[in-house]
């Protein structure tokens, strides 16, 4: 009778862990990068050349797993990578549900902080994304825009779902409400250009329509002249920043969603078919 080696033994239990673990619906793991912040993710079966990188930004409830497991079909099918950040409330001890929301929180940069998961997952799967979808909804909708308009670049597609609050490609009033100051803020200059690459699709219930979370008011943490300017509901503000961008040089699709009140799992249908549209025209050039 003979007995395994050690290293067999290893070997079988890194493969069988990989299998187990990083594939499939995956453990909820924290960046090495800044142990603050977590994700999961859906991974297929192989990871190809072919496998594109959709990320699934949660809103103020911090649903990340649900919007991970409402991807992962649409993961497996179009042999696409799901990941799922989670930003959680409150990073710096004050409660602040809202922070990445706007991208910067103190020393925090949001957008660095998903960047480099996105690093971390390269590395793990030992394949590289330049570009990425990003979907966003609520609070998720709120980072998506601001996003769009700070990394053009890293995008293949974004859906900008139901945000209460928007930041429109506007020259002439300072972040958050406009982008005259980005360079300033974040060191990087507005780019409409390479926004135009970008397949854009804004998405929000006919019924999404109580304003009691979205209103700003003046000494509000997030108060500045021209925060209410773009309308009073979610669709309608949804519809201005559609509009702006229009006029920007930017084509964006707008999918009011008729009955639908404020619901994020009742949106991804019509985003999968969206991101669907677009991988096809990726992948056939």
């Amino acid at each position: 009778m003979t007995s395994e080696a050690p290293e067999a033994q290893a070997d079988e239990k890194t493969v069988r862990g990989r299998q187990l673990y990083d594939h499939g619906a995956t453990t909820i793991t924290a960046l090495a990068a800044d142990p603050r912040f977590s994700y999961c993710m859906y991974v297929p079966p192989e990871v190809t050349a072919e496998t594109e990188l959709v990320v699934a930004m949660h809103g103020t409830g911090r649903a990340f797993v649900d919007y991970r497991n409402g991807f992962a079909e649409f993961g497996r099918w179009n042999n696409c990578i799901i990941l799922a950040p989670l930003f959680p409330v409150g990073v710096l001890g004050d409660g602040n549900r809202d922070g990445f929301k706007y991208i910067a929180e103190g020393d925090i940069r949001y957008d660095h902080v998903l960047l480099e998961m996105v690093k971390e997952v390269e590395l793990k799967y030992g394949k590289t994304f330049p570009q990425f979808a990003l979907f966003g909804y609520s609070g998720g909708g709120h980072f998506a825009n601001r996003f769009l308009i700070l990394h053009p670049e890293r995008l293949w597609a974004v859906t900008i779902g139901a945000p209460g609050s928007v930041t429109l490609p506007d020259p002439t009033r300072n972040w958050w409400v406009g982008v005259a100051d980005v360079e300033d803020r974040f060191g990087v200059t507005f780019r409409p250009e390479e926004m135009a690459k970008v397949a854009v699709q804004l998405v929000v219930g006919g019924a999404d329509v109580e304003t009691w979370e979205i209103t700003h008011k003046p000494g509000g943490r997030h108060w500045m002249e021209g925060a209410n300017d773009a309308g009073r509901t979610r669709p309608e503000r949804s519809k201005t920043l559609q509009e702006a961008l229009q006029a920007a040089g930017v084509e964006a699709r707008y999918d009011l969603l008729p009955g639908l009140t404020h619901d994020g799992m009742k949106v991804l249908d019509t985003v999968k078919s969206f991101f669907a549209e677009v991988l096809q025209r990726r992948r056939t050039g």
